[in-house]
């Protein structure tokens, strides 16, 4: 028995030893291997940055990846991140991001209240995409917007979309608040205990948070006027069908939304980023028929690729694929007849007639 057990251990031992001696004589290879490997991977690699679980950014980016990424040439990785804001940071300030999902009115707070200089040119648009409606959560004994006065609100956290429309409308509206910057899921829970009187979310609707939000307390979405408010904003509305838990049947809240648009950088920090940008901005435009397929959120439908955001330029990229674009004849439901600004200001005039004339 023991010269069995010393014959198996004697195999092992040996086995044991040229196993170590494979790898050894391998390890350099396998080194170099994993080196290559390594840089295919990021080779074509796009940070997005997106936004927050609760938000519409991740939704969307997640969906910009998969479109993208069935290509085979370009690997998308969506992140979260707290939102809007934070997302052009990241695009000047962070390594590995490259693109980002944020709206418009983050221009505005960065060049007025962070003071980052030239932030107009150094950031540029891609697309604009779906419009974000500003929700307005509020308890019962909050009657009109001007009841806010003094009351304590949710900003969502530093960073996220209402953080800079919030102080923006609250300030137009001359109406003074108490920022609470928590998330909204946090908000929520604070508006039922009485902590705030409400709290306000950035997102296309309608938005699972709040349609799925059991309101059997009497809380409601507060109207919104679009009254001095016109220079970042659009006019909208929510209804019954949109949130039946907040709404009932024939009835409308007014509220204003903010155009979410895909940024990047007027000029990525290096001759590698920039290949990267390239291919991604090529491909969003040649996939982008994708996106209104099955499988991918209706507000796609709802997008045009040649519509102008006041106050951004758009990348040069994403005008060389624009007028490529224009060039080829398209399907029917394509989007990307070039507008002219008078006649895209008229269209709106007519819009804002036909609006005011809703009943209330």
């Amino acid at each position: 028995m023991l010269r069995i057990l010393a014959s198996g251990l004697a195999m092992i031992l040996g086995l044991s030893a040229a196993c170590h001696l494979a790898l050894a004589q391998t390890a350099p290879q396998s080194k170099a291997s994993r080196a290559e490997s390594r840089a295919k991977a990021n080779e074509w690699t796009v940070g997005l940055a997106a936004g927050l679980p609760e938000d519409t950014f991740l939704p969307f980016a997640a969906e910009i990846a998969r479109n993208l990424n069935e290509t085979g040439t370009l690997r998308v990785l969506p992140l979260a991140t707290p939102g809007a804001a934070n997302n052009v940071k990241a695009l000047l300030f962070l390594n590995g991001i490259d693109v980002a999902l944020t709206q418009t009115d983050v221009l505005h707070y960065l060049r007025t209240v962070e003071k980052v200089p030239q932030i107009e040119k150094r950031v540029q648009y891609i697309a604009a995409l779906y419009m974000s409606d500003i929700h307005l959560v509020v308890r019962p004994e909050i009657k009109t917007f001007a009841d806010l006065n003094g009351r304590k609100v949710g900003f969502n956290v530093p960073g996220a979309g209402p953080s800079v429309t919030a102080p923006i409308i609250f300030q137009r509206l001359g109406v003074k608040v108490e920022p609470v910057f928590v998330s909204n899921v946090q908000a929520l829970a604070m508006m039922k205990s009485g902590e705030i009187a409400g709290f306000m979310h950035s997102v296309a609707k309608p938005n699972n948070m709040i349609a799925g939000f059991s309101n059997d307390g009497g809380y409601k979405l507060l109207a919104i006027p679009y009254d001095k408010l016109d220079e970042f904003y659009f006019p909208s509305e929510f209804t019954s069908a949109d949130y039946p838990n907040f709404i009932k049947p024939g009835e409308r809240v007014e509220t204003v939304a903010v155009q979410t648009v895909l940024a990047v950088l007027d000029r990525p920090q290096s001759p590698d980023r920039s290949r990267r940008v390239r291919r991604f901005v090529e491909l969003f435009f040649d996939q982008f028929d994708k996106f209104k397929s099955l499988g991918y959120q209706p507000a796609w439908k709802d997008v045009n690729l040649a519509a102008q955001v006041p106050g951004w330029t758009r990348h040069e990229l994403a005008t060389e694929k624009l007028a490529e674009l224009t060039k080829k004849p398209r399907a029917a439901d394509t989007r990307v007849g070039v507008m002219a600004p008078g006649e895209q200001e008229r269209l709106f005039q007519r819009f804002m007639e036909w609006f005011k004339q809703q009943p209330r």
